[in-house]
């Protein structure tokens, strides 16, 4: 039986916490460190878990004993930094997006993973949700080109309004969402992205002058297909139309049904699907549909602790049976490029040609 991976997880907050309950669970894995500059946020998640060793920084923790991986899930004006001391200390990473706030340094990261012959996962949730999985399977199926519409915007206030302030001390939302939604629209199209615009609004004296709270991008693709993406975040946002999923191509469109969604702020439902709606554009020879409109269920999706699970697989995957992941980490690169591209564009009123 081969021993367990062991692996710190720095950053205890949402997404730290998902992840080690993930670590927690698998057999492949053994915790050897909860990592968090807060002592209350790293206590607490130990309590749950049973008791593992804490530590206020990823240096004491690498110092703590033998350690094979590192899971970093902070603020993405950290990444860079934590991701290159594990990678250096020899350590297999798992990294929440994006890889690193610019394109240079996620570049330099993949690079130094590679030179080291060490395994970085970045985690694009939506790679592994069953659901989006099959969204862009039927998108793929529309013909092209594709027009391809998202968004996610989360009215907040208390502490997710804190964090989203936080978040934009280093990112806005159409950079931090982003990366998520421009990949999938990669996927789908499997074109090389042209060039993209973007707008951007500044609706609270709370953020950084320099900064904007609402951003809007739109993307163009060799082989014809546009994208377009909106993100918003803070007390003003509207509930209204937060969670649109919508692919259109010349043989119909597809998508994602968000009945019985909760609040914007609701984390559960920003990769939650109620159904996928597959419409046909074929007519009859009296001009009528000649086809009804199929219900994909996806009732028996994984919540948030269950994609986060997945993605620890992967991962685990990655390092025991030495996946290349040669694209994903590509991939993770270019759609940081795009949406960077988009941020460079709102604050320079241009259309930037990639």
């Amino acid at each position: 039986m081969k021993k367990p991976i062991k692996v710190v997880v720095v950053g205890c907050g949402n997404m730290g916490t998902s992840h080690a309950r993930a670590y927690h669970q698998l057999e492949g894995f053994e915790i050897a460190g909860l990592v968090s500059r807060q002592p209350e946020s790293r206590e607490r998640l130990s309590k749950e878990l049973g008791g593992y060793p804490t530590f206020p920084t990823l240096s004491e923790a690498l110092a703590g004993g033998p350690v094979d991986a590192v899971s970093v899930n902070t603020y993405p004006d950290t990444h860079e930094v934590l991701v290159e001391e594990a990678l250096n200390h020899g350590c297999h990473v798992f990294v929440e997006k994006p890889l690193a706030l610019t394109v240079e340094a996620s570049q330099h990261l993949v690079d130094l993973a590679r030179n080291k012959g060490l395994k970085m996962v970045v985690g694009y949730i939506l790679r592994v949700h069953p659901a989006w999985e099959k969204f862009v399977e039927l998108a793929r199926g529309l013909g092209k080109p594709l027009v391809m519409r998202m968004n996610l915007n989360q009215q907040s206030s208390g502490q997710q309004w804190y964090t989203h302030k936080q978040l934009m001390r280093s990112m806005s939302p159409i950079v931090d969402c982003g990366v998520h939604y421009v990949d999938i629209m990669c996927l789908m199209t499997r074109s090389r992205p042209v060039s993209v615009s973007a707008i951007g609004a500044r609706l609270s004296e709370e953020i950084d002058t320099e900064m904007y709270n609402y951003g809007q991008l739109q993307v163009r693709f060799e082989d014809g297909s546009v994208g377009w993406y909106e993100a918003g975040w803070g007390p003003m946002m509207s509930e209204t139309a937060f969670f649109v999923k919508d692919v259109i191509g010349p043989k119909g469109c597809v998508s994602i049904q968000d009945s019985e969604k909760g609040d914007s702020d609701d984390i559960e439902g920003h990769s939650k699907t109620g159904s996928l709606r597959l419409h046909h554009s074929a007519l009859d020879g009296s001009g009528h549909f000649s086809r009804e409109d199929e219900i994909v269920s996806t009732a028996d999706e994984p919540d948030h602790d269950g994609l986060c699970l997945l993605e620890q697989q992967l991962f685990l995957r990655a390092i025991r049976e030495d996946l290349d992941m040669e694209d994903h980490l590509t991939d993770a690169v270019n759609s940081l490029k795009i949406v960077l591209a988009a941020d460079a564009s709102a604050r320079r009123g241009k259309t930037i040609y990639l």
